[in-house]
């Protein structure tokens, strides 16, 4: 049985588009709905009063309404990337996309708007008169030369910011890896030659920005489907023309410009560069090969060619990948902020300094370890990581400050520190945990058993994991059984290894497994008949294999309750040196950021030293993954406001905390609405230290709370979940519970690797 790879893409993405809410965004409510006092100001008669407000002073609509936090995607689905025109409603898919990328990494709400028409009067008529909807306006996958027509009427006619992310995104992100591989060669801006392959609008806004970066014009030498760009040629754009030459013979190729040439630009299609062409460049060659998916010459030709190169390419499987991301959300973020009337070239030469600089800053841990290297300024590092949380805090700053210097600020911002407190609140919209988890695990794939081998949801997430190259699962089951399923299902998990503890096969195994769970617990009672049967159980099995290092990882509990999973890896397995109690704690993706909680899934009624084991537990395995925990240990009494055994409880345990761990950020007791409500803390108890920013671990004072607000959050708030990890023992059991989804299987899977 085989599975093509490109059909289960597709099944899978058409699936992801479908489930729940078809599509990827949706509008949600940011006030008060619960009762008809709150529905009278939402609309009749209150919200009357805004109106008129707005009707004398319209600059007030950024007051009270959401305009200024709101950008147009638009797109007539002309030149959408990789598929061409596939017109307006085709598109769509693309440009809720483009929304969801604003929201992720800078808390920008979009709306995607699709436009039926190829009339550039048309489009442009229809986008000013929508105006006053919106803050700022991204043009996405119009073909040129329309789409420069429309981003220039568009710039002179709207207040607004407008921006046409094709163009300048990949503009201002290559730029700013060109002044950091110049830099690393030792060349200068001014004298370098550069020859560019594609003459579209991505290409030519690239060399207008080099320009005003201070690249001459004439040391510019561009080609695209039809040849090099010559005065004489006379099926250009006129922005096209500016780059033409008549210094070069008509007849000219590539492999004739790259001789001796300092910088190949490539904007075009694969494979159209050799690595003989490369060597005839100059010393420290620097390529940026950004066509996708296959660039203009592979990263490994282009390299083994010359040892002396810096490369870029759009692909994330290489260095210095080229990603629009890097770019277009905290760009708008910073133009926003300031209530600029455009994007001006000040403002995008803000960016491309700021990515610059950042890169030569020491990197945060979290994101090295993401990509399983150390990350500093070098060839191989020239851009920032997508996941590096620093670009919101770097690169919205700089465009708000140029966009203030170059006098199209409304709204000049005047408390920097205020302004990267706010920036710092909505760093919670972009959840790169996941995203620098993923990136860990697939540097390092570990072998991972699964013990509910044949259970549907673990097959699927197994082929997931496999697809995604997360680890390496071993599944425990019969494989007939196994097959069968695998085949039902159509999936392929390809040469996976099945073991049935059960069979003949394994009978030496189990001897020798039940030989290792017998000296563990030969002095508790356990005989040695009681371990060679209990070798049979698939927990059992499964944990011995991690204990005598066959596995690195034990996933299991999607078929059995959580006692009767934990029991075996307790026993054989153990707990960590000086944990007296294994704790369990879900994460889960707030629009705070991700939220630590626990205990969660192990201990009852703690004890107020458990409870500090726990807390201390916790905030460690946070730190592992290079997280600054902020404690806020939860009751129903805030600071002794009601007595009671769990509010007494949990005030000794924060007193006990806060005395072993000083530098630590741990407050409590309090209850679970006020370590988010820094306005209320402030105003309240301004003697907190989670005044300034919100708690990111929440510690329970039993069970019963904690399970109940985390099944509480999930489900109403319809917030994503990894977990639940289990801390305290020796080495990686996590125990599923019933009812686990494919996604949270491969969530569980990633962490426990990454960890």
């Amino acid at each position: 049985m085989t599975t093509n790879p490109t059909d289960k893409l597709r099944e899978d993405a058409l699936y992801y588009h479908a489930k729940g809410r078809p599509g990827k965004i949706e509008i949600t409510p940011t006030k008060e709905t619960a009762n008809q006092r709150d529905l009278s100001l939402a609309y009749s008669p209150g919200v009357a009063e805004p109106c008129l407000a707005i009707a004398e002073t319209p600059a007030k609509a950024y007051d009270y309404t959401a305009k200024g936090n709101l950008v147009a995607v638009i797109s007539n689905g002309t030149a959408v990337l990789g598929l061409g025109n596939i017109g307006p409603v085709a598109s769509k898919p693309v440009m809720e996309g483009k929304s969801l990328l604003f929201k992720l990494y800078a808390d920008i709400d979009a709306f995607d708007i699709e436009l039926d028409t190829t009339n550039i009067d048309e489009f442009v008529r229809t986008v000013k008169i929508l105006e006053p909807t919106f803050g700022g306006v991204n043009l996405e996958d119009i073909a040129a030369p329309d789409c420069f027509a429309i981003e220039q009427r568009l710039k002179k006619e709207l207040n607004i910011p407008v921006m046409h992310d094709d163009q300048h995104g990949t503009a201002i992100t290559s730029a700013a890896a060109l002044l950091n591989a110049l830099e690393l060669a030792g060349k200068q801006i001014g004298e370098i030659k550069l020859v560019v392959n594609g003459a579209g609008a991505a290409a030519i806004s690239c060399m207008n920005l080099y320009v005003s970066l201070g690249v001459s014009p004439d040391n510019i030498i561009v080609f695209d489907k039809d040849g090099l760009l010559t005065k004489d040629r006379n099926n250009l754009a006129p922005n096209q023309y500016k780059y033409t030459t008549d210094r070069c013979p008509a007849n000219w190729t590539l492999t004739d410009a790259l001789q001796g040439a300092d910088v190949f630009l490539g904007l075009s299609v694969g494979n159209v560069v050799t690595g003989e062409m490369v060597k005839t460049m100059a010393d420290n060659p620097i390529v940026f090969a950004m066509a996708n998916p296959n660039p203009e010459i592979s990263y490994d030709i282009a390299t083994a060619a010359r040892p002396d190169i810096i490369m870029a390419t759009g692909r994330s499987d290489y260095p210095n990948q080229v990603n629009n991301v890097l770019g277009f959300p905290y760009i708008f973020r910073g133009a926003l902020d300031v209530r600029a009337t455009e994007i001006n070239e000040a403002m995008k030469l803000g960016a491309v300094h700021a990515l610059a600089d950042l890169a030569k800053k020491a990197v945060p841990e979290s994101v090295s370890r993401s990509y399983g290297q150390e990350l500093v300024f070098s060839r191989t590092y020239i851009l920032p990581k997508p996941t590096d949380p620093r670009l919101l805090m770097t690169v919205a700053p700089a465009v708000a400050k140029a966009a203030i210097e170059s006098g199209v600020a409304q709204q000049p911002i005047t408390d920097w520190n205020e302004y990267d407190l706010q920036l710092s609140r909505r760093l919670g919209q972009d959840n790169s945990l996941t995203r620098g988890l993923l990136a860990q695990a697939q540097r390092s794939p570990k072998r991972v058993v699964f013990t509910d081998g044949e259970n549907p949801t673990v097959l699927r997430a197994v082929a997931d994991v496999l697809e995604q190259r997360i680890a390496v699962p071993i599944l425990l089951g019969n494989p007939d059984i196994i097959r069968t399923m695998l085949s039902d299902f159509r999936l392929n998990l390809g040469n996976v290894r099945i073991i049935d503890q059960r069979s003949d096969e394994q009978a030496d195994v189990r001897e020798r497994y039940a030989q290792v769970l017998y000296e563990k617990r030969k002095r508790k009672g356990l005989t040695l008949t009681e371990a060679q049967a209990l070798m049979r159980d698939r927990n059992y099995f499964g944990a011995v294999m991690l204990e005598t290092g066959e596995a690195d990882v034990l996933i299991s509990g999607l078929t059995r309750n959580y006692p009767q999973t934990l029991r075996p890896a307790l026993q054989v397995i153990g707990r960590q040196p000086g944990i007296k109690k294994v704790s369990g704690m879900y994460v889960l993706m707030s629009r705070f950021g991700p939220l630590f909680l626990a205990d969660t899934t192990v201990n009852v009624n703690p004890t107020m030293e458990e409870i500090v084991e726990i807390a201390e537990t916790t905030a460690r395995e946070v730190q592992r993954l290079n997280i600054q925990p902020r404690l806020a240990l939860l009751s129903y009494s805030t600071f002794g406001s009601a007595p009671g055994e769990d509010a007494e409880k949990m005030q000794q345990a924060t007193a006990v905390l806060q005395e072993k761990h000083p530098d630590w950020i741990i407050d409590g007791e309090m209850q679970a609405h006020l370590p988010f409500n820094q306005e209320l803390l402030r105003e309240t108890y301004s003697f907190s230290s989670l005044a300034e920013q919100p708690a990111n671990v929440l510690i329970f004072p039993n069970l019963s709370a904690s399970n109940i607000a985390y099944n509480l959050l999930k489900e109403i708030g319809r917030i994503e979940k990894i977990g639940p990890v289990l801390m305290g023992i020796r080495k990686p059991v996590h125990v599923l519970q019933l009812g686990s989804t494919v996604r949270e299987v491969v969530s569980m899977v990633t962490i426990a690797v990454a960890d």
